[in-house]
């Protein structure tokens, strides 16, 4: 499976954005699949999921203001990301897997990844 991520750009705090990520050369429904940001210096950390159930996830950081969706018909995985903070500034990582669930939000639970889409938030 190889994923193209998109959508990402420079946007001031409080604006929202929304990644997109194109999956290609595999049954994408069959995979859980996840964002993930790295921020500079800093290691790569979990943003939101979905369950191959359709079950999402979020990260405590991101509740209320994210929401991940997949078109599993367009095979795409979406990010809408609202009320942009500072602290969003990060390259995120689109990532499809077959994890557990206590293992969801590992990194290391995914096969597949993006390349990253650089997501820059300015006061």
């Amino acid at each position: 499976v190889q994923l193209q991520a998109s959508g990402g750009g420079s946007v001031w705090t409080g604006n929202s954005l929304r990644l997109s990520c194109i999956a290609s050369g595999g049954t994408f429904s069959r995979y859980s699949v996840s964002w993930f940001r790295q921020a500079p210096g800093k290691e790569r950390a979990f943003v939101a999921g979905i369950k191959w159930n359709a079950t999402t996830l979020y990260s405590d950081s991101v509740k209320g203001r994210f929401t991940i969706s997949r078109d599993k018909v367009k095979s795409t995985l979406f990010l809408q990301m609202s009320s942009l903070q500072i602290e969003g500034t990060a390259v995120y990582y689109c990532a499809a897997g077959t994890p557990i669930l206590s293992s969801f939000r590992s990194p290391t639970s995914y096969v597949y990844w993006g390349q990253g889409t650089l997501v820059t938030v300015s006061s």
